[in-house]
């Protein structure tokens, strides 16, 4: 008889258990909530009250991006979720309990929110710079931005499969909603998100302006940091480049690189580079691109009023035949697509090399990675908007924001010396860490939460339980 036939002989299945817990990673994610401070410091600035049977606003919020990063998309999916764990968080929060605080984030409350989810990051922040290995600097083609913290900018859009408010056709045709948000590359952690109706404009710079102020305050320390702005072509506006140039004082240094939408001039001024100014481009790890060029062409276009010291960089490659219906009568001639970036990076301060247009136009490529936190952050709750009304999913966007800090926290405070799990995605991470099953067993005043000692990341579980439970409180 084959071994795969008469698996289920004597075999009887009963709902019978007791003590048994779903989700088990579930107190990890919880655990870092708590450690954090970020449990306790939404608590104190959302809504309370005495009256009996009162769920702890601050609970209900930090348990909900709880659910959304185990992979709840609605609030039906968060009472449910949780309902697994009652035998260790006690009875779970009704999903009309998390409407009513999603429904109360209004702009007040969105503020008070802000300021305590950047004193806890400031905390987090603290934290990372004590790992072995110090705070995750980013690395580009071979060299290291000690120092410099990097935003990525970036649109995307929501499908809406229902009627909701602010839905709108989208630039692409489709129907939904339009994001913007900023993400810090060093951590991958969602800074800001700014919840827009689907026919928003992709390049509209009060938009722009009110994202990147909420990112910045995000950042600890923001008023003496180093940091480095990167956005494709819908940066590329004289009000937002000026304001990022504005932004540099005594303390501050501000650098940035976007996108930039090729005109007639500058094809012409592309036209004037003799073939000697193009150099090889280089890949994300330093090597050589034979195929592909980069040069400067600052000084060669005639175009005026944009910010004094704004470099423009022009990258060439070979087209495909993908890329006919796309292509410029001038691009079709010479055999190559040009991709132009602008910045304001004389230098990096305590990057050697920084100036040379190979290095930038490499440092500026890696903004594509934002498509990376993109996609997570859809697998994070942001997939759909679960309500109808536009003030719910506004208070869902922040909770699946605080489900990416969580995702990243708990990653980098509890695994960040696990090769397999230090930067997994959230379909990886809840497979081998927070989809375990577990029982919960009590004995001499002490309860035992018990995982399988086979699964090959059971290890990982308990290094991360431990570390996080050992984090010191913040001050």
């Amino acid at each position: 008889m084959s071994k795969t036939i008469g698996w289920d002989r004597r075999l009887r299945v009963a709902a019978t258990g007791k003590n048994q817990v779903g989700q088990a990673g579930a107190v990890l994610l919880r655990a870092c909530a708590d450690r954090t401070g970020l449990t306790a410091a939404l608590s104190q600035v959302m809504p309370s009250s005495t009256a009996a049977g009162w769920w702890d606003r601050g609970v209900t919020l930090a348990s909900t991006a709880v659910a959304i990063v185990l992979g709840a998309v609605n609030l039906s999916d968060c009472e449910r979720l949780w309902a697994q764990q009652v035998a260790v968080f006690g009875a779970p929060v009704s999903d009309s309990t998390i409407h009513r605080a999603l429904a109360a984030t209004d702009d007040e409350l969105l503020a008070r929110i802000s300021r305590a989810r950047a004193k806890v990051r400031r905390h987090v922040w603290s934290l990372l710079r004590l790992r072995p290995g110090g705070f995750p600097w980013l690395v580009v083609a071979g060299k290291r931005l000690t120092g410099w913290v990097v935003i990525d900018i970036d649109a995307t859009l929501i499908t809406a499969h229902s009627a909701k408010q602010g839905a709108a056709v989208t630039f692409k045709k489709t129907w939904g909603h339009h994001p913007l948000a900023a993400w810090c590359a060093n951590t991958s952690e969602c800074l800001a998100m700014l919840l827009r109706e689907g026919n928003a404009g992709s390049n509209t710079v009060t938009d722009h302006l009110a994202v990147l102020a909420e990112a910045l305050r995000q950042v600890p320390g923001s008023p003496a940091a180093k940091i480095l702005v990167r956005v494709d072509g819908a940066g590329a506006t004289h009000e937002l480049l000026e304001h990022l140039q504005s932004l540099n004082t005594m303390r501050r240094t501000v650098r940035y690189t976007v996108g930039w939408k090729i005109t007639d001039a500058d094809e012409r001024a592309i036209a004037a580079l003799p073939e000697r100014v193009w150099a090889v481009s280089l890949h994300q790890d330093g090597r050589e691109q034979q195929e592909y060029g980069i040069a400067e062409l600052t000084g060669l276009n005639t175009r005026t009023g944009w910010p004094e010291g704004m470099r423009l960089l022009v990258r060439r490659t070979r087209w495909s035949a993908r890329h006919v219906n796309k292509l410029t009568p001038f691009e079709l001639k010479t055999g190559w697509r040009y991709q132009i970036t602008a910045t304001n990076i004389g230098r990096m301060w305590g990057i050697a090399g920084s100036h040379h247009p190979q290095w930038l136009d490499v440092l500026h490529r890696a903004h594509a990675g934002v498509e990376d936190r993109v996609r997570t952050n859809k697998a994070l709750g942001l997939g759909k908007l679960p309500s109808k009304s536009w003030e719910v999913n506004c208070g869902w966007v922040l909770a699946a924001n605080l489900a990416a800090d969580l995702d990243a926290w708990t990653r980098l405070l509890g695994l960040h010396d696990s090769d397999d799990l230090a930067d997994a995605e959230p379909g990886t991470l809840r497979y081998r860490l927070l989809h375990l099953p577990g029982r919960l067993t009590r004995h001499a005043r002490t309860r035992t939460l018990a995982i399988a000692a086979d699964w090959p990341w059971a290890k990982a579980f308990t290094t991360c339980w431990d570390r996080l439970t050992s984090l010191p409180a913040p001050t």
